[in-house]
């Protein structure tokens, strides 16, 4: 079964003040849409074949937004796990995967930033349906994003041997580049944005983390074994998940893993990371300018109102 994990601890302080600590950007209707950022990932899944109930993994201060966004969405018996303080995405994505373990000893978690716009909701279907045959030989599956310019912003993953058609090895993943660096890998071909989306089995991940991060893994585990229910939330355990080291998939495991795999995908991919990325979410006028709501525009150019 397809357990989507959507990542929501993020706080989106770079669009402050429209993005705030207690409302970041994940639960706005941004980029010219009704719903929320978070609401748009659920949605582009549907008619996926055997998808299971999301589970999200989010800042205790935002359980009742989730709650309500989910029920909006028809979501209402989705797990919701609260961390009680960030420690990254590898540990987010262990508790999310010993949640979905109990759930199906077969899960498959689709893993998606809950905070990202992409437009080619079929493109990115099948690139997942695509990465399922890895997940199901033991990769671990990224999505690499095809790069239409030389951003500094994005880290980048190079392709390695080709394992089927369109289908590649990872060579490394690099780091956010200068301009002549990054000029340099979109002229290559080889290189490809680092989508922070993955796919793989609930169980392999935990193996790679259990042969990578021991620790991390087993403070993740004793978090979860000594969580309790509260209302519709999984409430880990305040002391052992404080206790677990904080660092990223891409660092924990990816990097270290013999087994990564990538997925080229091209699907109107934007992280909305600034407002320089929300502007390119929008349709600019002869002068450059993307608006919103009712505006009226004078003597303005290249802006985002």
């Amino acid at each position: 079964m397809l357990i989507p994990v959507l990542l929501s601890g993020g706080v989106g302080s770079r669009l402050w003040p429209v993005s705030r600590e207690l409302y970041p950007k994940q639960f706005l209707p941004l980029a010219d849409a009704k719903l929320s950022l978070f609401q748009q990932t659920l949605e582009r899944l549907g008619g996926m074949p055997a998808l299971g109930e999301p589970v999200v993994v989010c800042n205790e201060e935002h359980r009742f937004l989730v709650a309500q966004q989910l029920r909006d969405m028809g979501h209402g018996g989705a797990s919701i796990i609260l961390e009680p303080i960030g420690r990254n995405t590898a540990p987010a994505i262990a508790l999310a995967a010993i949640d979905a373990l109990r759930q199906t000893e077969d899960a498959v978690l689709l893993v998606l930033p809950a905070d990202h716009v992409i437009r080619d909701c079929d493109a990115l279907q099948r690139a997942a349906q695509t990465g399922m045959a890895l997940a199901g030989a033991g990769h671990l599956v990224t999505f690499g994003i095809v790069p239409h310019a030389p951003e500094t912003g994005y880290g980048y993953i190079r392709r390695g041997a080709a394992l089927d058609d369109q289908v590649y090895a990872v060579s490394h993943f690099a780091e956010k580049p200068d301009l002549e660096t990054a000029n340099a890998y979109v002229a290559s071909g080889e290189y490809f944005w680092n989508s922070g989306m993955f796919l793989f089995r609930a169980d392999r991940y935990l193996e790679e983390l259990d042969k990578h991060a021991p620790q991390m893994l087993a403070a993740c585990r004793k978090a979860y074994e000594q969580a309790s229910d509260d209302l519709d939330f999984i409430r880990v355990h305040k002391e052992s998940f404080t206790a677990c080291p904080s660092d990223s998939i891409d660092y924990a495991v990816m990097e270290r893993t013999d087994r990564a795999a990538m997925v080229p995908l091209d699907c109107g991919w934007n992280d909305v990371g600034s407002w320089g990325a929300l502007w390119q979410t929008g349709t600019p006028d002869e002068r450059g300018n993307v608006s919103r709501g009712d505006v009226i525009l004078r003597n303005v150019s290249n802006a985002y109102v």
